[in-house]
């Protein structure tokens, strides 16, 4: 097979799924390693409008996603598309300035290496963020919401990132989700908004992931609130579920930054990528001192 090095990646038409590939993700993790001093132990991806969450890290350390061939390249506004190594309260960290979605095009293994890679690094945790509409109408835009649980509407409908071989070597065929998200890290997060002063706009509640990129209906609203979920998004179930695969612990956060739109009628407010980045832009510095915090804290 001809080296991962000498192929062209980052398009829908691409078959192969790299994230299943222990030789290359060992191969990106080598180059990445060989380019820089840091040896991280946590993981951040930052979600829509959050990529300011990379400008804290010290030390930095930044490759574009353009220079690691096997990386689908993000394509929405708001995701810098970068992998950046460096300092964190302390502890060495790799983040996501960026992510990418299924509706870009890329397939779920695609959109999943970039998880695969961060676990050969050496993380032992995962910190995922995302912008989501608030299905729960007690929610309001701006609020903080701890991820308790998710509801992974593509899996279940057979778009995993664990479908097809499994290598032992990232982890165990059958993964169990019931702890998907870690309740220890969660008590740091709720202690944490606590001293900082933030529980007046922090929930904890189940996220829900679509593929989109159409924002959801009214009716599908209603639907995905009825069976549990508080918040609604496009992307972090299947990074959460390739994160758990490798044993890696995982600490979720949605920024609601627009209530979905549960009834019929010219005059309700309509879901836009926009609003979405406003709201990333006003609470951004909140969630840099938020998760700033939660990281230092972090064994």
């Amino acid at each position: 097979m001809a080296s991962s090095l000498d192929l062209k990646f980052g398009h829908a038409d691409v078959k192969y799924d790299y994230s299943h590939d222990y030789d290359v993700v060992e191969e990106i993790c080598e180059m990445i390693l060989n380019r820089t001093k840091h040896r991280p132990t946590i993981g951040v991806i930052c979600g829509s409008g959050l990529s300011a969450l990379g400008d804290i890290v010290e030390e930095k350390y930044d490759i574009p996603y353009e220079q690691i061939k096997q990386f689908p390249k993000s394509t929405v506004p708001g995701h810098a598309g970068k992998l950046v190594l460096g300092v964190l309260s302390g502890k060495t960290v790799v983040m996501m300035q960026g992510r990418t979605h299924l509706y870009e095009g890329y397939s779920v293994g695609q959109v999943t290496l970039p998880v695969r890679v961060m676990a050969h690094l050496g993380i032992k945790t995962l910190i995922v963020t995302n912008a989501a509409g608030g299905l729960n109408q007690k929610y309001n835009v701006g609020d903080i919401m701890i991820m308790k649980d998710h509801i992974n509407l593509a899996a279940l409908t057979g778009e995993s990132p664990l479908r097809g071989a499994n290598d032992e070597r990232f982890g165990p065929r059958f993964p169990a989700l019931s702890n998907a998200y870690d309740s220890s890290l969660a008590k740091i997060a709720k202690a944490t908004a606590q001293e900082l002063g933030y529980s007046s706009f922090m929930q904890e509640g189940v996220y829900c992931a679509q593929v989109g990129p159409a924002f959801e209906s009214p009716a599908e609203c209603r639907f995905l609130h009825l069976v549990g979920a508080d918040a609604i998004g496009m992307s972090t179930v299947h990074e959460v579920l390739v994160a758990r695969h490798s044993q890696i612990r995982v600490l979720g956060f949605s920024l609601i930054t627009n209530i979905s739109v549960l009834d019929y009628g010219d005059d309700v407010l309509h879901a836009n990528h926009q609003e979405v980045l406003e709201t990333g832009k006003v609470r951004s510095e909140d969630m840099k001192i938020l998760v700033s915090n939660i990281v230092g804290k972090i064994e």
